[in-house]
Order: C-alpha cells, then structure tokens, then sequence
C-alpha cells in the first residue's frame, strides 16, 4: 500500500471535502479523486460515499484510517530515527578500554563529553586487553579500542594519540626498599634499588609496548630485571604485589584502585630512560570507518586530546 496514497486519503478523511482536502495538500482536485479511486481500487472497497457537499467514510474507510493514521506515524518516526542515526545523533558505539585506561580520567571526560552532544546514542563497552582489542577492532567486532600502547599498526588500522602519564612503581606495602619522601605525597625511589626486586608485569602479548619499555628502563638503569610472573590484566598485577611477591611499574591513574597491600612512589632513572616510563592513551579504530557515531566519538576525542 503506497504511503503517499494514505497521506492522500488521511486528507479526505479529515476535511471531509476533496478540494479542500486538494488545497491543504498543495494539488489540484482532480488528481487527488484519481489517488482515492486507485486506492479503493486496489482494496476492492468503497472508501467514501459522495454527498451533494463533500464526502462521508463508509465503514470500511473509519477502519483504514485508523490504521492509516498509526501507518503513518510509524513510518515518520521510522524516517526521523534513520536521518538522526545517519547524522551520528543516535545509535550506539560498541568500543572497548584496557583497564588502565578506563581509570585515566582523560576516559570519563571524553564519554561525558560525547554524551552531552549526542545524548540519544547508547553504549556497550567491553572491558579487555590491548591485543584482544586490537583484534576486535581489525574484525570490526568492537568499533574502537581506548589502549595504552598499540600492540600493532596494520595499516586498516589509524591510531588517535591521547597523551600520556607516568609509570609509578608498585611496592608491597611491607617492603624494606630505600624510598625517599617526594611531591605530592608520593615516595620516590630510584630505579636501580629496585635491582634485585621480582618483577610483576603485563604480559608481552598483551602489553608488548609498557612491556618492553620497562625492561629497556630497567637496562638503561644498569640491570636486568627478573620478570618472575606475567599476567593478563593490571589488576592481577596489583593484587600480586599487594601479595607481596614482586613489585611493578603501573601507569599513575591506577593509584585510584584502593588496595591496602599496595604503596606508590615515582621512579628516578638516568634521562635516557626516563621517557621509557610514561604510559600513552591511544584510542585505536578502523581506518575505513564511516559510521557518523563513531566518527563523531573520535572527533571529540581529538578535540580532548588537543587540549
């Protein structure tokens, strides 16, 4: 059943009167008769009964134009949600964060931010490791990844550099280690104390990038570290310095985790290592992305970090 046709018959219902019902629409009279005899033409059924002054529904034109009315309505709010969704004002954003970026306060400014321009988009977020987010994204299951280090650069993937901050040092709360008072209420210790320390990290797969930044500080600091265990996700890390088996490097917004076994302080390590230990935010996504939601998250993700 064409839709405009209903429009037209909506019109006659309404005015009770063709021509008028002619003018409200913007066409001539004879036109619209000719829409309404098609229109009981293909429903085998009198529509309206013609009076000396104007037209009256029969039975069967009061049903259809009840259901005219609730056809029409849909297909409007069919029509308004399809151009809102194409202009990136509604929809839903499938992405994904590490850990220790979701605790970056970068991470609820950005959402509150995009959220206040496009309150009509939905979320579901998924919570991962860098690799498996690399590989959500290349298969376009999730259609961002907020990381830490890019674990790859294939080229289908473009990467939205979003600062960094700088790895602390994890410490068991009981440790005898040499710290010193710092700024802000934070320890410092020097890298080369930590020499004969059990190392908690990242796995490699996982975190190839801190990973690897940490053992080359670690080197450039004179020593090799003894990386005697290998986890999937910062937090495990935590609980096993907090355990006291080890102490680790963390990025400094993980400070927000309350965990009573665990103490903080900065690292001082020679100038060379010194910009190994910072932690990047990188929002990772398809290069050939088109949806307009997700084109216009990382707009204002690069907006954020710009500033």
């Amino acid at each position: 059943m064409d839709l405009q046709r209903l429009r037209y018959f909506v019109a006659v219902a309404e005015e009770r009167h063709i021509t008028r019902a002619a003018a409200r629409l913007g066409m001539a009279q004879p036109p619209l008769s000719q829409q309404i005899r098609i229109l009981e033409a293909e429903l085998d059924t009198r529509l309206f009964d013609r009076l000396p002054k104007g037209v009256e529904l029969t039975p069967a034109g009061a049903a259809l134009l009840e259901d005219a009315r609730a056809l029409l309505d849909a297909a409007d709010r069919a029509g308004r949600r399809a151009r809102r969704v194409g202009a990136g004002e509604e929809g839903e954003l499938v992405g994904g964060l590490t850990t220790s970026a979701a605790l970056h306060p970068l991470v609820p400014r950005l959402l509150r931010a995009f959220h206040e321009v496009h309150p009509a988009i939905s979320y579901d977020l998924h919570e991962s490791n860098a690799a498996e987010l690399t590989e959500a994204v290349l298969a376009d299951r999730l259609s961002f990844g907020i990381m830490r280090a890019p674990v790859a650069r294939p080229p289908i993937l473009s990467m939205v550099d979003l600062g960094s901050e700088r790895l602390l040092a994890a410490l068991p709360a009981n440790h005898r280690l040499p710290v010193r008072k710092g700024r802000g209420g934070l320890a410092k210790i020097a890298m080369t104390a930590l020499v004969d320390q059990n190392f908690i990290l990242v796995r490699r797969r996982a975190a190839p990038g801190i990973y690897a930044n940490i053992i080359e500080a670690c080197r450039l600091s004179g020593f090799e570290p003894r990386v005697i265990a290998e986890v999937g996700r910062m937090l495990t890390n935590l609980n096993l310095v907090a355990a006291g088996i080890g102490v680790s490097c963390v990025p400094e917004s993980m400070r927000q985790i309350g965990n009573h076994g665990v103490v903080y302080a900065t690292l001082e390590a020679p100038a060379a290592a010194q910009g190994l230990l910072r932690a990047p935010m990188t929002l990772m996504h398809r290069a050939d992305e088109s949806r307009p939601a997700v084109l216009a998250f990382i707009a204002v993700a690069r907006r954020l970090a710009a500033t």
